[in-house]
């Protein structure tokens, strides 16, 4: 009996240094467990080949790269109008986890639709994809303004990291099941061999999709049950609230001044995330391109899910020795050293080396992107705050895979395009820089405290 003290104390002690030591942190960073299988399944590593192959077949060449590029940004411009207006008005009413609810459920209700995806519906396809990645990003606004009310100062950068951890390991574990039942449907009774109508060819890659719904769905749970609605004081406010969320924004946009080093903060992150984003979108059609076959590009998706868990939470404890400006912008330099090595990539087991370093330094950098951005702005105002980070982040998917492809066409070879993105790392490095994050966390503590 007495050996189950020491034990339950390591356990005690491993949890609070992955940044998970109460109930409420783990709900929340297990949504990123929950929502990952989105980001890696739709988003990045099975929904584009079968857009490109199955849902766009007939198009001409290249139409469906531009379609699919198309419904990325339309869905991202859409949500960054919304972002600062909803995260405004949650600062204003309890309403962040309602929210937050509400934008889950039009993305999974898109992503199970998607099930219905067959040969040659591309239409259909691109307002799905459309629509899932308005559900995904909105509900992203609500759960980043909730990271300063559930971790403590000290905590923010390791809970941060630690919600990126988990959703490696819930989007690589959903991932690999769904690439088992799609390469060998066989193991799981799904329709093989030849003479299967077209319906039942694509059907192992459309219950992917409902799979990523159900995930969706049911690890999102933990965070409506154990973490709690950020207390709202609702005396100063009026009987008209979109009133007073449009009189919000219009005082924020004039008092920018007061929170220089959080703006400055975005600034930075508008631009090296922009790098960041056009890697994470372009990646396979990149590695299509240069003739990269499709099994090793998605081997080396769930390498990138697999590297960066361990690499998410040592982020973390990095950021706890040097700071999170200085572990970002590490990442930042190791991301310039990726585009030059893509540069030069001629062999699957290049792209593979590349994937081991996109793992080790994406999520890292993102979170604490993340964490040092919450701790840079008044806690009463994250959602309003959060919703400009949501408009900075969505933007920063459109500039980049614009250059990207604006290079691309200018030189005609696909190689230069990789290089385009190196400005992004640097300039954004440099704006980074700038920010003084002592003085940025004093002013944002003292204005709290107002």
């Amino acid at each position: 009996m007495p050996s189950a003290y020491p034990t339950a104390s390591r356990s005690t002690r491993l949890l609070d240094a992955l940044g998970l030591s109460r109930p409420e942190l783990r709900a929340w960073a297990m949504y990123d467990w929950a929502n990952s299988a989105m980001m890696t399944t739709i988003i990045t590593a099975v929904f584009p080949i079968y857009f490109r192959k199955v849902a766009a077949a007939g198009l001409p060449e290249g139409a469906a790269s531009n379609i699919f590029t198309a419904a990325s940004t339309i869905g991202m411009v859409i949500i960054a109008v919304l972002a600062p207006i909803l995260g405004t008005l949650a600062d204003e009413r309890p309403i962040k986890k309602r929210l937050l609810g509400l934008f889950m459920a039009v993305g999974i209700t898109a992503v199970g639709a998607m099930f219905f995806i067959e040969k040659g519906n591309w239409l259909l396809a691109a307002l799905l994809f459309v629509v899932a990645n308005i559900g995904a990003n909105g509900s992203f606004v609500f759960y980043d303004a909730l990271l300063p009310h559930v971790a403590r100062p000290e905590e923010v950068d390791r809970v941060s990291t630690a919600g990126y951890a988990l959703g490696y390991v819930g989007g690589g574990l959903l991932l690999m099941l769904n690439l088992a039942w799609i390469i060998k449907p066989d193991w799981f009774g799904l329709p093989f061999g030849p003479g299967l109508t077209p319906s039942q060819k694509t059907l192992p890659t459309r219950l992917a999709f409902a799979s990523v719904a159900v995930w969706w769905l049911v690890f999102s749970i933990p965070l409506f049950r154990k973490v709690r609605e950020p207390r709202i004081d609702l005396s100063a406010g009026t009987a008209r609230p979109i009133v007073e969320v449009f009189a919000r924004l219009a005082a924020t946009f004039r008092e920018l001044k007061r929170y220089r080093q959080g703006f400055l903060m975005l600034l930075a992150f508008l631009i090296y995330n922009d790098g960041i984003g056009t890697i994470i979108r372009m990646a396979t059609f990149y590695g299509a391109e240069i003739g990269i076959g499709e099994n090793d590009m998605i081997a080396s998706l769930v390498i990138v899910q697999f590297v960066g868990i361990p690499f998410a939470f040592l982020f973390g404890g990095l950021a706890g020795r040097i700071g999170a400006k200085p572990s970002i912008a590490l990442g930042l330099v190791v991301y310039v050293g990726i585009s030059v090595l893509g540069y030069f990539m001629t062999t699957s087991t290049h792209f593979f080396i590349l994937a081991i370093l996109v793992g080790m330094v994406q999520g890292g950098t993102q979170a604490l992107s993340r964490s040092l951005f919450a701790s840079l702005i008044p806690r009463a105002r994250s959602g309003e705050f959060f919703g400009f980070f949501a408009v900075v982040e969505k933007f920063a998917g459109i500039f980049g895979p614009a250059l990207y492809g604006l290079s691309r066409w200018l030189t005609g070879d696909t190689r230069n395009a990789i290089l385009s993105v190196i400005p992004f790392f640097v300039g954004g490095g440099v704006l980074l820089a700038f920010v003084d994050v002592k003085t940025g966390q004093r002013e944002a503590q003292a204005l709290t405290e107002a």
